[in-house]
């Protein structure tokens, strides 16, 4: 599969529109991965404070409690046009659309919004799907622990 196509099969893959392989998830990697691809531009915080991961960077949104969070709803945070567009339609994070935009958030956004001039303001891409599906898995089990502890 070419670069242009595995970006589209992704891109619609987290539209729920194609089926990817599922992958295994590796926790250990995935909290590995955040702190050498996310930590710089995102933090996790709870809702009392506490920083879970990060070192409170504030470039990205919170990433604390994203499955099934409406899109572009982080108090505080300056989203893009894209994200905003998503956040009024009530669309909402899961795991699927969260690899997706990982991967290559501007195909995923034009995907999502059937327009090819949408853009978000994140320009990193996870470039292993693997890697974003460990991610994925890890900040999953940042917000359960949190929530355990209360």
């Amino acid at each position: 599969m070419n670069l242009l196509s595995r970006s589209a099969a992704m891109a619609l893959a987290g539209l729920g529109l194609w089926s990817a392989p599922a992958l295994a998830q590796d926790v250990a990697n995935g909290e590995m991965q955040f702190g050498r691809q996310c930590v710089s531009c995102h933090v996790v915080q709870d809702p009392d404070g506490r920083v879970l991961a990060g070192r409170n960077a504030r470039t990205g949104p919170n990433l604390y409690g994203l499955e099934g969070r409406v899109i572009g709803s982080v108090e505080g945070f300056r989203y893009g046009d894209a994200m905003e567009e998503l956040n009024a339609r009530g669309v909402q994070w899961s795991e699927e659309r969260f690899l997706g935009y990982v991967q290559d958030p501007t195909a995923w956004l034009r995907a999502a919004l059937d327009d090819r001039r949408a853009r978000g303001k994140m320009a990193y891409r996870v470039r292993d799907p693997q890697n974003a599906a460990d991610i994925y898995a890890y900040l999953g089990t940042l917000t359960s622990q949190a929530a355990a502890s209360k």
